[in-house]
C-alpha cells in the first residue's frame, strides 16, 4: 500500500512490523501459490531505550528483507468511491479530487493508492467501485523515520485490511464471497472476499473487552455483534447479489463461542480459523494468543505482486 519505498534485491517473502508503545511485533513469511504459504518467524520484543528497532534491524542483517510497516486504524482512511472513467495514468489524480472533501486533511497532504473491486458477473448495470487509501503525509514520515533512525528500509506501508484479505484468501473455494472477522480489544473488523479480492470492509463496534466470557457485556455484545454483521452482509448482498457470502470465518482470539453464537443467531455457515491449518511454519507454530495479536502481520507477509496493496 501507499507506494513502493525501496526496490534493492532482497531475501524473497516479505517482513511485517509494527510498532507500538513498549513493543514491537514483527512476523517474517513468504507467499506460495502452489503450497502452504512459509512462515519463517514471528514474534515480539519489548522496546527499551528506544533499542528495539536497532536490535531487530542487526537480526535482520538490514537491508537483507523487504519490509512492510503496518498502520494502525486512526493512521489511515479507507474510502469506498465510484471509479472515474479516466485513463488509468489518470486515475489516481482522479480519485485524490474525489476523496478531497472526504478526509480532514487538505488532499495535498495526503498520500493515495487505489485498490479496485472488480465488478462480478451479473453486476454490469451497477456501479463500478474502488477503494481509496488515504494517509496524512506528516503520520507517514514519522512513520518511515522511525525505521530509517534503525537503518530499516521500508519497502511499503499496509494496512489491516488488504493484510486480512491476503488470509481470507487461502480460504477460498469454489464461486462464493467469504467473510473473515477479525477482533482486537475495542473494535472487530470485518472483511468480503472473492476471487481474492477485497470487496468490503467495516469496522464493528465490539471488541475483545465485551466478548471474552467473563464479561458482564457478553450477552449484549454477541447480539449487538449479530446486527451488526447480519447489516454488512445484507449490504453486500443488495451490491452484489450475484456473489453470496456463504462463510464467515472468525479469526483466533481469546475470546470463545462466537462462531458458533453467530451460526446461531445469523444461520450462517461460522466457524473458527487456526492459521496453522493453512500456513507452513519453520520451527514451532504459534498458539492461539500468538495468532490474535500477530495476526495482521501473518497477512501482511502473504502479499504478492499480482495485488494493488
Amino acid at each position: 500500500m501507499l507506494g513502493w519505498l525501496a526496490r534493492e534485491k532482497k531475501t524473497p517473502g516479505w517482513f511485517a512490523i509494527s510498532v507500538d508503545a513498549g513493543a514491537m511485533q514483527f512476523v517474517h513469511g513468504r507467499f506460495q501459490p502452489d503450497a502452504k504459504s512459509l512462515i519463517s518467524g514471528y514474534g515480539t520484543q519489548a522496546l527499551a531505550d528506544g533499542q528495539g528497532l536497532p536490535k531487530l534491524a542487526h537480526h535482520m542483517k538490514r537491508g537483507r528483507y523487504e519490509c512492510a510497516a503496518l498502520l494502525r486504524p486512526g493512521e489511515y482512511q479507507l474510502l469506498l468511491v465510484d471509479a472515474p472513467s479516466v485513463p488509468r495514468e489518470e486515475l489516481k489524480s482522479a480519485i485524490r479530487w474525489k476523496i478531497k472533501d472526504m478526509i480532514d486533511y487538505h488532499v495535498d497532504d495526503a498520500t493515495v493508492d487505489v485498490l479496485d473491486i472488480p465488478p462480478p458477473e451479473g453486476t454490469t448495470s451497477r456501479s463500478h467501485m474502488m477503494f481509496a487509501v488515504s494517509a496524512n503525509n506528516e503520520v507517514l514520515q514519522q512513520k518511515i523515520r522511525e525505521f530509517e533512525q534503525a537503518r530499516i528500509a521500508l519497502s511499503v506501508i499496509d494496512i489491516p485490511e488488504t493484510a486480512q484479505r491476503n488470509i481470507a484468501a487461502l480460504y477460498e473455494t469454489g464461486e462464493r464471497a467469504l467473510g473473515l472477522v477479525y477482533f482486537g480489544e475495542d473494535s472487530g473488523l470485518l472483511t468480503i472476499n472473492f476471487r481474492t479480492e477485497l470487496y468490503l470492509a467495516r469496522r464493528l463496534e465490539v471488541g475483545l473487552q465485551q466478548l471474552t466470557d467473563a464479561s458482564a457485556d457478553r450477552e449484549p455484545a454477541l447480539e449487538r455483534l449479530a446486527v451488526e454483521v447480519q447489516r454488512t452482509l445484507d449490504h453486500f448482498d443488495r451490491q452484489f447479489r450475484s456473489v453470496p457470502v456463504t462463510r464467515l470465518l472468525v479469526a483466533p482470539s481469546r475470546a470463545g463461542g462466537i462462531a458458533e453464537s453467530l451460526k446461531a443467531r445469523l444461520g450462517i455457515d461460522a466457524q473458527d480459523i487456526d492459521l496453522s491449518d493453512v500456513l507452513a511454519f519453520i520451527g514451532e507454530a504459534p498458539d492461539k494468543e500468538a495468532q490474535w495479536r500477530l495476526f495482521h502481520h501473518f497477512g501482511a507477509t502473504l502479499r504478492h505482486e499480482t495485488k494493488a496493496l
